[in-house]
């Protein structure tokens, strides 16, 4: 099979959508599928250095300057993918990339595959602090974009709820993204290697070391674990919190930490290098996480597989992987954390083997690449059965297809190798349902 993956983040930018499209297309090519990403273009990277990564020209994306959006060079990729004779398209974003995915998938008349990652009511503040796009706009846009798809993935429990919220009527299928299990398993990773780092935070062998690790920003809800962490100590337990990771909130959670009075508890490292992550979640006792903003969370099953329980938020998602005490403790109430994290202190039995391989299993990649194939498949299957009851239609009458099922205030189509706004009124809706007939 021949896949493209249309996404508008990918190495070496960092995200936790790059990660999941890099594990797909390892996963899919151990299964002896041919895949190529079209990703934005990136000053860091020659553009065409790998053949299977179609770079489309692209400029910083206004809100998030480190995440960037495609301008032009749309009929080129139409041309490229109609030469590697693509049998199915999965976008992995809503905005410039997806719609380019949607709009070559209906010219070459395969089915397309979205992967929605996003909680984007999360996230609206960071666009003109929330004046251009309100949260309450976000299920009318999504219902829009996926309108035009033949399948989702959801990648957890809460999107699955939260697209059925929205009224997405696609067909859906929970598929979590798995991880690579031998990152993190690193049987090489010493109990010594565990004490020299321990020793070099100046943790004692016998404090309960909690460790944080993400991106330092508001949504990550960091702030209500150094919150809970003073009711910690006032029952005398010996415990301190490393936060691993670097981004804008990093020096509120330094002010808060000293405000607190339990600076000499926190410990802040800034960015780790990728290859000491392993070591720092097995130095560990727990990974713990007051996130509610997370669709999945990879850094729960990053700790899993490296053998360290989790203390988080529950969630319908984490319900489903932390079915056992030995994995971790869940709380749901932001007032429970505290007493989460001593229950999981005193409560937490000892790691069984075989139910760890089970789970293990259950979370890794070549378990996500298999079932995210078999939805391929099927979506194939059933588009192959839509194109012989529907013979192939003109150009115009799809776009105006898609034009009817987007919202009428701005939609971008992909025009010559640029972009044009087509602002489309009720009265021009109706003129092109009327066409449709």
């Amino acid at each position: 099979m021949r896949i493209g993956l249309f996404t508008d983040t990918y190495f070496p930018q960092v995200s936790g959508v790059a990660t999941s499209i890099r594990t797909l297309k390892t996963e899919l090519e151990k299964l002896g599928h041919t895949v190529f990403i079209f990703t934005t273009t990136d000053k860091d990277v020659n553009r065409y250095e790998d053949w299977q990564i179609i770079r489309i020209p692209s400029i910083p994306f206004f809100a998030f300057k480190d995440r960037r959006i495609a301008y032009r060079g749309f009929s080129k990729a139409l041309e490229i993918a109609r030469q590697y004779q693509l049998d199915v398209i999965h976008t992995q974003t809503e905005f410039s990339l997806g719609l380019l995915g949607i709009w070559i998938a209906k010219e070459l008349r395969i089915p397309v595959v979205h992967t929605y990652h996003t909680q984007y009511e999360d996230y609206v503040h960071y666009i003109a602090k929330g004046v251009l796009i309100r949260p309450s706009m976000i299920k009318y846009m999504a219902r829009g974009f996926m309108s035009e798809l033949d399948g989702v993935i959801c990648p957890s429990e809460i999107v699955y709820d939260l697209l059925v919220k929205y009224k997405v009527k696609t067909e859906k299928r929970i598929i979590p993204t798995g991880i690579e299990l031998a990152k993190f398993e690193r049987p090489e990773i010493l109990a010594e290697h565990r004490a020299q780092l321990r020793e070099k935070l100046g943790i004692a062998p016998k404090t309960t070391m909690l460790l944080s690790l993400s991106r330092i920003s508001y949504e990550k809800n960091i702030q209500a674990v150094l919150a809970a962490l003073p009711t910690v100590l006032e029952e005398q337990v010996d415990v301190c919190l490393v936060v691993a990771g670097d981004g804008p909130y990093l020096a509120d959670l330094k002010e808060q930490a000293s405000q607190l009075g339990i600076a000499d508890k926190v410990i802040f490292t800034g960015m780790i290098a990728p290859s000491e992550t392993a070591l720092y979640y097995k130095a560990a006792d727990f990974f713990v996480s007051a996130s509610t903003s997370e669709t999945q969370g990879l850094t729960y099953l990053e700790s899993l597989a490296s053998g360290t329980p989790i203390i988080a938020h529950g969630n319908p998602y984490l319900d489903h992987v932390i079915n056992d005490k030995i994995f971790g403790t869940l709380y749901y109430q932001e007032r429970d954390l505290a007493g989460a994290i001593l229950e999981a202190i005193v409560a937490t039995p000892d790691m069984d083997e075989s139910a760890l391989a089970e789970k293990l299993y259950e979370i890794s990649a070549e378990n996500f690449g298999k079932r995210v194939y078999e939805f391929y498949l099927d979506t194939i299957i059933s588009k192959d059965f839509q194109n012989d009851l529907h013979p192939e239609e003109s150009m115009t009458k799809r776009m105006a297809k898609s034009v009817v099922s987007l919202p009428t205030k701005a939609i971008y189509m992909p025009v010559k190798g640029s972009v044009r706004m087509f602002r489309a009124s009720k009265k021009q809706i109706k003129q092109i349902q009327k066409y449709l007939r």
